[in-house]
């Protein structure tokens, strides 16, 4: 751990183990931001060490910051060293290349992020907005020190954008799908939700959803402590079959979902799909009962069924969170075929600081255009809304 002196008489310390700040105070933090997610809880984030899925030696090295008042805690947010772009799902490939080309080194880089987690929140947990801000001018001072190239911070939420513009920090945008429910009262059940859609969205999603129907296909939902060892045995080997599918090695380890199982069970929304009385897939669903949200995360199927992954992925969840009252899913990164089931496009954001001046400007320049791209984007998608005028 190392510590120094910030703005306010802060004290900052670096952490190589999310384990070694203290998991109360933690919690305690994110329990006052009001866009806090699961996937911020201490558990969650020593899970990913301890279970191996993100480490030093796959390219994750912890560098957990905390700023402290005395003895209290004031502000902490993930920190990594690392080695690639892997696992981020904001893309800065191009400017890696770009460095090297130059002869110049882009890794390693700091980053704020929850790994392998592209869902919206705070990252930048602090009291108040100037501890925030003081966490910003931490990452920056500490990739100063280190001669690292680059700090950045992935899906922040509004104060973290806030507090990123506050310190001068420049902003990147993309798009996400999610699902809300209907205000005031939500609706009462699928069958109204469908009814909101326009003509030819509904008859497609009822379409989709006789294919499984007919195939003999049936869901069972299982939620915390009902899902069995056996059963979170079932979701890996799905899991896995999924990225096996697309030639390419799952990120997270069968000890993770495991640790999840013990230490953080009540967020956990499993649906199972069986015909002929076997298990035939999986969809794995996180969920917040506080705040009434629910995340698609990880399914897979060991045999291939006509439209299964969207009944699997969106019907059965979309029809469980109108069921229990919940406000809204989100559906993942990326995913324009979203809309068409119900989700409409979200703006989300990154921040981003580059300690080579010149390289800064390009990247701001390339932001400046992208983002009227992104803009432009928006506005193209939501003059096509799936649901009725």
């Amino acid at each position: 751990m190392r510590e120094e002196k910030s703005s306010k008489n802060y004290v900052i310390r670096v952490h190589d183990h999310p384990g070694n700040v203290d998991a109360t105070q933690w919690n305690a933090l994110l329990d006052l931001q009001p866009s806090a997610t699961p996937f911020m809880q201490h558990e969650y984030l020593v899970a990913m060490h301890d279970s191996r899925s993100a480490v030093d030696e796959s390219g994750w090295q912890p560098q957990f910051m905390t700023l402290h008042d005395g003895e209290t805690l004031v502000a902490a947010c993930p920190l990594y060293l690392k080695a690639h772009s892997s696992g981020e799902y904001v893309f800065d490939w191009a400017w890696a290349d770009a460095y090297q080309r130059h002869g110049l080194r882009y890794y390693p880089k700091l980053l704020s992020a929850v790994p392998f987690t592209p869902v919206p929140g705070p990252r930048l947990l602090a009291r108040e907005a100037g501890a925030r801000v003081a966490l910003l001018r931490g990452m920056a001072q500490l990739a100063r020190d280190a001669k690292l190239s680059s700090a950045h911070v992935l899906f922040l939420d509004d104060a973290d954008q806030q507090a990123a513009r506050d310190a001068g920090w420049m902003m990147r945008s993309t798009v996400q799908f999610h699902w809300q429910n209907r205000q005031p009262g939500g609706y009462a059940d699928f069958a109204e939700f469908l009814a909101s859609l326009q003509r030819e969205k509904r008859k497609k999603i009822q379409q989709e959803r006789r294919k499984v129907a007919e195939a003999g296909v049936t869901f069972t939902a299982l939620q915390g402590d009902e899902i069995s060892h056996d059963d979170w045995d079932f979701f890996y080997r799905c899991y896995t079959l999924t990225y096996r599918a697309h030639h390419s090695s799952p990120y997270l380890t069968r000890d993770f979902f495991q640790r999840m199982a013990d230490t953080m069970p009540a967020n956990w929304l499993l649906f199972i799909a069986r015909r002929g009385g076997q298990r035939i897939a999986a969809s794995l669903i996180a969920i917040d009962p506080e705040r009434r949200a629910a995340y698609g995360r990880y399914w897979g199927a060991i045999e291939h069924i006509s439209c299964l992954h969207f009944e699997a992925c969106y019907y059965q969840p979309l029809a469980w969170c109108i069921a229990q009252g919940y406000l809204r899913f989100e559906g993942g990164a990326q995913g324009e075929h979203k809309m068409a089931r119900g989700l409409m496009p979200v703006q989300t954001w990154s921040a981003h600081w580059l300690a080579h001046p010149q390289f800064a400007q390009a990247v701001a320049d390339f932001l400046a255009r992208e983002g009227a791209g992104v803009d432009s984007y928006l506005d193209e998608l939501n003059e096509r809304q799936p649901f009725k005028a």
